[in-house]
């Protein structure tokens, strides 16, 4: 349960750091990000986790998404894994990899894998439900009955259905341009299929649409989807999510936002109104 500190900077009244540890879920080194900011001591503050989408390390949000100042003005810890199990792993072996870069390193889709070789190191799910959090609960300080969680196109997938399989864990659950149902899109049926094997029965878990059809609930979703994002038609399927939610008379604001792309700069152009939006669940006063 110990870290290492990689690097800390000061950014608007507190700290970013990045921290690395030995991980028993995926048998690798593991690295993330967690923003800080100052407050009391003794104080503990609440949390939002933000799972990254294809290709990225801890380091794509840390670096592009402005998320620092919201997060002071608030008061929140904001914690940025990586998304995937890297090599060598802790016995120097390697990792599995992938030629194609929605599969492998990289591209970890927060399940854990079943099939070989990735069963091996591939517990994404397991390392974010369940490693992470107490590792952060023992060395930062964070109240852990006050957190949210949000991420972006992958991220926002794992966002969504880690939460509807959490739903007590999380006061407040957003997410940018997710993929909302892995079974019906290419992403997830290679992803899914490559991880977990044929049994499609056991990919629902893992489908923000099939958790709510078979009975998952949460108070409330935020969605942000920006109209001219090249994914949207084949691979991100909004309106499924918008059909599952009205079915389950879910409550959901999903806004679909004109002219914006699937880039972070899509994301960082609202990812303050989304804190702000998750300070309020949190019970944080306005900043």
């Amino acid at each position: 349960m110990s870290i290492e500190t990689v690097s800390t900077a000061r950014a608007f009244a507190g700290t970013q750091g990045v921290y690395s540890h030995k991980s028993a879920a995926t048998g690798t080194p593991m690295t993330f990000a967690a923003y800080v900011p100052d407050h009391d001591a003794g104080a503990k503050l609440p949390v939002l986790w933000w799972l990254s989408g294809l290709t990225c390390t801890h380091e794509n949000a840390m670096l592009k998404l402005e998320y620092r100042a919201a997060c002071a003005r608030h008061g929140i810890i904001f914690i940025c894994p990586d998304t995937s199990p890297r090599g060598p792993d802790l016995t120097g072996a390697d990792v599995p990899d992938d030629d194609a870069y929605n599969f492998g390193q990289g591209a970890g889709f927060y399940v854990n894998a079943t099939q070989p070789p990735w069963a091996k190191h591939f517990q994404m799910r397991r390392y974010i439900e369940e490693e992470l959090p107490a590792l952060v609960a023992k060395n930062f300080p964070v109240d852990m009955a006050l957190q949210g969680i949000s991420g972006h196109s992958m991220g926002g997938h794992g966002a969504l259905s880690i939460a509807l399989r959490n739903p007590s864990r999380f006061r407040s659950v957003s997410a940018f341009a997710p993929i909302v149902s892995p079974l019906n899109c290419p992403w997830g049926e290679k992803a899914l299929s490559g991880y977990l094997g044929d049994n499609r029965a056991a990919w629902r878990e893992y489908d923000a649409c099939a958790l709510i059809a078979d009975g998952a609930r949460l108070p409330h979703l935020l969605i942000d989807q920006g109209t001219a994002d090249d994914f949207l038609e084949e691979q991100l399927k909004t309106h499924l999510l918008r059909d599952a939610v009205d079915a389950a008379g879910m409550a959901a604001d999903i806004r679909m936002q004109d002219g914006y792309d699937h880039s972070y700069f899509f994301v960082s152009t609202f990812i303050a109104e989304h804190i702000a939006w998750h300070a309020e669940r949190l019970g944080l006063p306005s900043g």
